[in-house]
């Protein structure tokens, strides 16, 4: 297994707790930390995180690189390059999981993210923990408890300037949204988001389930979808169908929101002879002939 580990309290936690509890088990247990390279001075701390992991005796360990883009802003652009060099390094390795350090504060802060963004069901699920090869075993843990385990073993940390930068949204949610609802609606609230994230899960995964087959059911061999079937459909399940086929068709899941999706269903429930929809990453959705076809622009 792979422990990703930013040399902050969270993830250097689970790293400690990885390395002790591991052998136990039989699992050989190494470590990544990613340099994005965004502040002055990254790789070096990024070596320094690297050094205490080997001490831990984690075994391989490495710190790795990356480039972090433009596309779809700051945030989403170094988690993109994040999760690829992660990718990238537990096929190396040959990794069967790899470790995320992210607790219960991180979930209620995704939960109010998708509430502001208005990205439905999935999006208030929050982060599962478990998916593909990744896994997140403190979800059920506050963020206080992975500081004060580090304190106890004096575990030496990072605090990350940007998770304090009012610049990033993530951080705004933290350190202003987050304080004020506790203060006004009492304590609680983080764990109240985590468990509504829990139940939206469980419905968005039933949902999703329903989509997949309702979509097989009316999807024709050239990808068309037949638009008297999907008119049949509950609209939570429509709209499923409709995103599954926009990414398919190559728009991008972080930048297809519900207020895309409300608008291509329009083309189901509220025909009137609309001209193509255009929608992230140069996909269009048409409706010709009783089908709905999504294709890229200009194809």
């Amino acid at each position: 297994m792979l422990v990703a580990v930013s040399g902050g309290a969270d993830s250097m936690a689970l790293a400690t707790a990885t390395a002790f509890e591991a052998p136990k088990l039989g699992l050989r247990v190494g470590a990544v930390t990613v340099d994005h390279g965004l502040q002055d001075g990254s790789a070096e701390r990024a070596e320094q995180v690297a050094v205490r992991l080997r001490e831990l005796g984690l075994d391989p360990v490495e710190a790795v690189a990356v480039r972090v883009g433009r596309e779809g802003g700051p945030e989403n652009a170094a988690r993109e390059a994040r999760y690829a060099a992660l990718d990238s390094a537990a096929e190396r390795h040959r990794a069967l999981a790899v470790l995320l350090g992210h607790t219960r504060d991180d979930q209620a802060e995704t939960v109010l993210l998708g509430l502001a963004r208005g990205s439905g069901a999935r999006s208030l699920a929050g982060m599962p923990a478990q998916k593909g090869r990744y896994r997140r075993p403190l979800l059920e843990l506050d963020r206080a408890a992975t500081r004060q385990a580090c304190t106890a073993q004096s575990i030496p940390v990072w605090d990350d300037p940007h998770n304090t930068d009012p610049a990033y949204t993530r951080s705004r949610v933290r350190h202003e949204v987050l304080p004020v609802l506790e203060k006004h609606l009492g304590g609680g609230v983080v764990e109240a988001l985590a468990r509504t994230a829990r139940l939206f899960r469980d419905d968005a995964d039933a949902l999703d389930q329903w989509a997949a087959l309702a979509e097989r059911d009316l999807r024709a061999p050239d990808g068309a979808l037949d638009v008297g079937k999907l008119s049949e459909l509950p609209p939570a399940v429509r709209r499923r169908v409709l995103r599954r086929a926009a990414l398919r068709a190559g728009s991008p899941a972080g930048d297809l929101f519900a207020r895309h999706l409300e608008t291509v269903d329009s083309l189901v429930t509220g025909w009137r002879g609309q001209g193509p929809l255009h929608l992230p990453g140069g996909v269009e959705a048409v409706r010709r002939c009783g089908t709905l076809v999504f294709r890229r622009q200009g194809d």
